[in-house]
């Protein structure tokens, strides 16, 4: 996707949530409605300007979080930053810690 400007990648997911929305015969109010956000909120997501978590929000609302691993899915540690972690690794055991709700032996 070189080439692309950030603008037009966030119209064109506003455009595929809007799609997303019309494919469920739903109103942008009964969106908002669901995601708890005002109408106007998903109007601004269906033009690509909208936060995070309002984009999650109408994701839920749209039962589309499944999709959220085909959008970006879940990064694996790679080999070389797996090596930097290696010597942070815990060397030791801290030991037991005794559980204040245990009864102590009366002497």
């Amino acid at each position: 996707m070189k080439g692309v400007t950030a603008a037009a990648l966030a119209e064109e997911i506003g455009d595929r949530l809007k799609q997303a929305r019309l494919n469920r015969n739903l109103t942008q109010a009964e969106v908002a409605e669901l995601a708890g956000i005002a109408r106007k909120t998903v109007l601004n997501a269906e033009k690509g300007k909208v936060q995070l978590n309002i984009m999650i929000a109408i994701l839920m609302a749209l039962d589309l979080t499944q999709q959220i691993d085909l959008f970006l899915p879940k990064q694996e540690i790679s080999p070389l930053q797996l090596a930097k972690l290696q010597g942070k690794k815990r060397q030791r055991a801290s030991g037991q810690r005794s559980n204040k709700d245990e009864e102590t032996p009366e002497w």
